[in-house]
């Protein structure tokens, strides 16, 4: 059985499920009613009479004007004062009979666009998904007038002049205070690009038949959103009483230097967050002590260190010893120069962050390109170009250029964001479409470099899973820190405490 708030489609794919319904009978009429009433009743709940008693419909020329004039009936019906406005001549027949039939009840269209504006709510009914023109001259005048109102604004499907898979903006594009999308989440929900258009986000299931999802949509659906019932299955939320901890796992982190001292520590609590059975750190010998004194249970190797404070070669270790290996927060270009030729060869599961990325950016993805153990890049937008800039356009499609990413590396990329994609080369992806702000801060990402340590060290086997799992564990404990704390930024360490706090708010309301 497909859970429908995982998947993510494209236009074409959107495209088909809808004419497989259609062609086994679902007529296009009843399908418009049965959506057009679920954004009806939301606005109703979310949007009541008393506070908001007129809307105004904007009615675009196809089946997504078509639903915002079901949309208008019903609001009618429910004793609002609707109002349409319809900026284009032709509609399609369908559209049309609703728009007749508006006319009939009295629903008035007024040619008047500042009349119009003058509503307690806009519905945006102008283009649904698989718009690919531009919108320009009066269409695009419109759009900007209706975003400068700064009005209340519900976008059915979509936000009107965005693409539906890249989220570009085609010309102009509605600024919408809420986005409700019908049916499956489109891609362009996982598109940082079209995050400043789509407001709050609530997708409106109106029911697709599984076994037409399952013959239009791959078997092992390559695209799915992150969400609190895929993560559990990799969370640390229950364990057997029987264990202990060389069953729970051991991360080896290897990171630090004398500019860069707190980076190591910081991913160090994340991984303790994450609650591996064992974690050893390897930094310079200088901060031996420092790091020590904020993780007194962690095995602290010290390393031989240059004049300059950075790692100048690991000590000999039992790689046997660990199943995870998370190296790069803090440690220098010239520390990951220093180490990382010795520790790509080696066949354990291997998280590479910062300069552990730089140094490879610098040298050749083709190090590990033929690797056998799984290989983890986490890359912001500025690594991610000093990675791949040469070989995949820089843009917009951020999927698109992840997928493209993980193929050529041979390597599972995670691209940080306010929507984190991550992905395997095989195309499998999985994206973390909540997040915050309040994650824009130095810090965060060496806590998530621990955080996918510490879970891989205890699920070796589903790299995937566990990289996405830590990225969303990583975003909704910001969210909840954001929300308690009420500050601009939360540092690394209110973060990594927030991470037990999350996980120990679910296993309460589970």
């Amino acid at each position: 059985m497909f859970d429908t708030d995982n998947i993510i489609v494209s236009a074409e794919e959107m495209r088909q499920i809808e004419a497989a319904i259609f062609e086994q009978g679902m007529p296009v009429a009843a399908l418009m009613e049965k959506a057009a009433t679920l954004i009806f009743h939301y606005i109703q709940s979310q949007y009541p009479r008393a506070q908001y008693p007129t809307i105004g419909v904007l009615v675009g020329p196809g089946h997504n004007g078509g639903d915002a004039l079901v949309v208008a009936r019903e609001l009618y019906f429910a004793g609002y004062e609707v109002l349409l406005y319809r900026p284009l001549a032709k509609l399609k027949p369908l559209t049309k009979k609703h728009f007749d039939y508006a006319h009939f009840l009295k629903i008035f269209c007024t040619p008047n666009f500042e009349k119009f504006l003058d509503c307690d709510v806009i519905i945006d009914g102008l283009f649904g998904f698989g718009l690919e023109r531009e919108i320009t001259e009066n269409l695009a005048l419109l759009i900007e007038q209706l975003n400068e109102a700064e009005k209340v604004v519900i976008s059915i499907d979509l936000p009107s002049g965005l693409h539906t898979d890249t989220g570009k903006v085609l010309g102009t594009a509605v600024q919408a205070t809420e986005s409700l999308c019908l049916g499956l989440w489109k891609r362009l929900y996982t598109q940082d690009e079209a995050i400043p258009y789509i407001g709050e986000a609530t997708r409106l299931d109106f029911g697709m038949p599984p076994q037409i999802l399952q013959d239009v949509l791959p078997l092992d659906i390559n695209l799915q959103r992150m969400t609190t019932a895929i993560a559990q299955s990799f969370l640390p939320l229950a364990r057997s009483p029987l264990t202990y901890k060389y069953q729970q796992g051991h991360l080896l982190l290897i990171g630090g230097s004398a500019q860069y001292a707190g980076s190591v520590i910081l991913a160090a609590l994340g991984a303790r967050a994450a609650g591996m059975g064992m974690v050893t750190i390897a930094v310079p010998e200088s901060l031996k002590n420092v790091v020590v004194a904020q993780l007194p249970e962690a095995l602290v190797i010290d390393c031989p260190e240059s004049h300059e404070g950075v790692i100048t070669r690991l000590p000999t270790l039992d790689f046997s010893k660990y199943q995870a290996i998370a190296c790069g927060c803090g440690l220098t270009l010239t520390g990951a120069n220093n180490i990382l030729p010795d520790l790509v060869p080696r066949e354990i599961p291997l998280i590479l962050d910062a300069d552990a990325l730089n140094w490879l950016a610098e040298d050749d993805l083709e190090l590990i390109q033929h690797r056998h153990a799984p290989t983890i890049l986490t890359p912001h937008l500025g690594e991610f170009r000093r990675l791949f800039a040469d070989q995949i356009p820089i843009g917009g499609d951020r999927l698109n250029m992840t997928q493209k990413a993980a193929k050529l590396s041979q390597a599972i990329t995670l691209l940080k964001g306010a929507n984190t994609i991550i992905s395997r080369p095989n195309g499998q992806t999985y994206c973390v479409t909540e997040s915050t702000p309040a994650l824009a801060r130095g810090g965060s990402g060496d806590v998530l470099l621990g955080l996918i340590g510490g879970l891989l060290a205890q699920m070796p086997d589903t790299p995937l899973e566990i990289t996405a799992t830590a990225a969303w564990w990583h975003a909704q404990a910001g969210i909840l820190a954001a929300k308690e704390q009420t500050l601009a930024g939360v540092d690394g360490v209110t973060l990594a405490t927030y991470l037990t706090k999350f996980l120990a708010a679910m296993v309460a309301n589970s």
